[in-house]
């Protein structure tokens, strides 16, 4: 495999090419989780690795609870599937409990007030009951904990770093929270070095080719964590040195890919582009400072055959989405068709007209 082959069997890996699933519980459970902060354009992530999705798919999906969305790993929001949330809590959470002191210590919330705060959050939630964060710091405050602001978060992020709350139903627009023995009953628990060795397939299986740095950035786990992880897989992954550094990759993954001629209209937080230490398979060095130029008002990344040509963002009247963009250089006549049709398949996907 040669360096510039990488972006392409990512784009295939990550599903973006080749076979798409049928359901939003697939896409994540074959990613292993998919980052997902920005609400709107996590669903467009799920529904472009899906066959003909539109958004009301994945909506549905996120309020029956087949999907579920939770800060786990880095930390950020991530979608993961219901049966996995409690080991990836487990492995993970240690490592942003670390991250998170800093600041617990600034908040003044030491192991004490976190762990009674969790328990008034159960107490509130049983039964089924879904409350918003300002719920859940109304409650908080009526049992005699501060909980505002930054406090309020980092308590409620505890409680989803113990395995006790994941998100509910969206109440309109609003999210939720719910009890994971309520929400995701079938949630299994694993053993560290189960969890570890599943994690790392899920991500190189789906996100390679790709390093232990790569993985180490997505993951929040440690070099020596991993290299461990590595040594449990065996031969379930291939390895192979490119231009100095060593990929992983999973051997059922490896075809002979060829450019699709496709573009795609990617969220910020994509994971094609977003989940590696080194993005230069697919961003070239010399668009980095072209980009920052943009003012930033264009994040979202247009991608052609693998490597990012440019930059989009999107406006909404009445039933009409406008999408205007950004390149970084002259678009060929097959570019300019592909960007066109890309767009469109977005329009479809959230059910309006397009105008670029």
């Amino acid at each position: 495999m040669q360096f510039c082959e990488i972006a392409l069997h990512r784009l295939h890996n990550s599903r973006l090419t080749g076979d798409s699933f049928a359901q939003p519980e697939d896409v994540v459970k074959w990613s292993g989780a998919i980052q997902s902060q920005e609400y709107a354009g996590a669903k467009w992530s799920l529904g472009m690795r899906m066959k003909q999705a539109v958004d009301a798919d994945i909506e549905k999906a996120f309020n029956d609870g087949r999907i579920l969305r939770t800060h786990v790993m880095r930390p950020t929001w991530h979608f993961v599937p219901p049966e996995d949330i409690r080991w990836m809590q487990a492995l993970t959470a240690p490592r942003v409990k670390a991250i998170n002191a800093t600041m617990d210590r600034q908040l003044e919330l030491d192991d004490a007030i976190l762990g009674r705060s969790s328990e008034v959050i159960a107490k509130a939630l049983q039964g089924g009951k879904h409350l918003t964060r300002s719920e859940l710091g109304e409650v908080l405050a009526q049992a005699g904990i501060e909980a505002q602001g930054m406090r309020l978060g980092y308590i409620i992020h505890r409680a989803e770093l113990e395995a006790i709350i994941c998100s509910g139903p969206r109440k309109g627009k609003q999210f939720t929270y719910a009890l994971i023995e309520e929400r995701a009953p079938q949630a299994k628990t694993l053993d560290m070095d189960e969890a570890l060795v599943t994690l790392i397939l899920r991500y190189f299986t789906s996100h390679g080719p790709a390093t232990v740095k790569d993985f180490v950035w997505w993951s929040g786990l440690t070099v020596a964590m991993t290299k461990a992880g590595l040594e449990l897989v065996g031969s379930k992954l291939m390895k192979e040195e490119i231009e100095g550094k060593t990929y992983w990759y999973a051997p059922s993954t490896v075809s002979n890919i060829k450019p699709p001629s496709m573009a795609y209209l990617l969220q910020d937080y994509d994971e094609f582009t977003l989940s590696y230490a080194d993005r230069s398979a697919s961003i070239d060095a010399s668009i980095v400072q072209l980009w920052t130029l943009h003012e930033r008002i264009f994040t979202s990344p247009i991608v052609f055959d693998g490597k990012v040509i440019g930059a989009w963002r999107r406006t909404f009247k009445k039933d009409t989405v406008t999408i205007q963009s950004k390149f970084f250089w002259p678009l060929t006549s097959e570019q300019q068709t592909a960007f066109e049709d890309a767009a469109e398949r977005y329009g479809k996907f959230i059910g309006m007209k397009v105008a670029i």
